[in-house]
């Protein structure tokens, strides 16, 4: 049997105000991340110098459940993790307009995360105010839209006043093409027999694995309807689909870890590769992933991709 992933989405755009000229780095997300996850913890933590997992109110706190994720007790899946895939996404870019300085940022929340809306946004309002970087570059947020196909961004919180948001909703998924185009927007890292797959060693059945894996822990532990498909099935079909037009090449970026206190290598590929031929039962997946994204390092925007095809819309975030 062959389902479908039912993950509702919400989809965010963040407006901040910077001065003078930025200093983050071309993959901001990381910095964002650590950044959103210091303020949300300061925002509701009531039970200080106690560790999350030893708290009593960590069950219906939305810090742990947000930026630790831990595996609930009794959990059929991931019990031996002590994480869980994080139900964000952040997406981290830089735009000038008229002569201004403007940083937008995109916030994409899965599941049961959305409840947690006014949190996130006091968060990153309180991260961009205390400063990002070596240099503590702050951030004013001006406003937050929500973004939803077909439709104009809705404001939902502008001069410290937060508006009513629209709900969550399900991607649409288009009719699948014959072929199709999978371009790499931030550095892909998936793992393939304890070794990075490099733009030799990268498959179809590995990247669709990767996403497959995801989504399916996404829907298990964020939302009341886990994915129940034939895993092994597609995975079989997978590993008949071959790659081509593949132009890939490794990216090294590092990053520094406050909590690890080291620099972590988070390089991945990048570019491009085709797809053709009979994608009918992988296509929810790929469609789905432009917005889950695939690979480590997820909620910092790694393994970004967009799908190009003749026949597809043109998708703006």
């Amino acid at each position: 049997m062959l389902n479908t992933p039912e993950l509702p989405i919400s989809l965010f755009q963040f407006k901040f105000r910077f001065e003078g000229n930025s200093q983050l780095p071309a993959y901001a997300g990381s910095a964002w991340r650590g950044a959103f996850g210091s303020a949300l913890k300061q925002t509701v933590c009531v039970v200080k110098d106690t560790p999350c997992q030893h708290c009593m109110l960590k069950d219906s706190c939305a810090y742990p459940y947000i930026f630790e994720t831990p595996p609930p007790p009794h959990s059929e899946k991931m019990c031996k993790y002590t994480a869980a895939p994080h139900p964000f996404v952040i997406k981290a870019r830089l735009e000038k307009q008229h002569n201004s300085n403007e940083y937008q940022l995109g916030i994409i929340l899965f599941g049961r995360s959305y409840r947690y809306l006014p949190y996130i946004i006091h968060a990153f309002d309180k991260a961009g105010k205390h400063g990002l970087g070596g240099k503590r570059q702050r951030f004013q947020l001006e406003q937050v839209n929500q973004l939803q196909a077909g439709q104009a961004p809705q404001l939902i919180y502008q001069d410290g006043k937060l508006l009513q948001a629209a709900l969550s909703e399900t991607i649409a998924i288009p009719d699948c093409p014959s072929e199709l185009t999978i371009r790499l927007d931030t550095p892909l890292r998936i793992k393939q027999d304890g070794q990075n797959c490099n733009e030799q060693r990268l498959t179809f059945a590995a990247f669709f694995g990767s996403l497959l894996r995801r989504q399916s822990m996404l829907t298990y532990f964020h939302t009341d309807q886990p994915l129940e498909t034939d895993f092994a099935g597609l995975m079989a079909e997978a590993r008949a689909v071959d790659i081509s037009g593949r132009q890939l090449g490794w990216h090294d970026w590092t990053r520094y870890s406050s909590r690890q206190q080291t620099q972590m290598n988070m390089g991945g590929l990048l570019g491009s590769f085709s797809l053709s031929g009979d994608l009918q039962h992988f296509w929810p997946y790929l469609w789905l992933g432009q917005w889950t994204h695939t690979g480590k390092g997820t909620s910092m925007g790694l393994g970004a991709y967009t799908i190009t095809a003749a026949s597809l819309p043109d998708l703006k975030d």
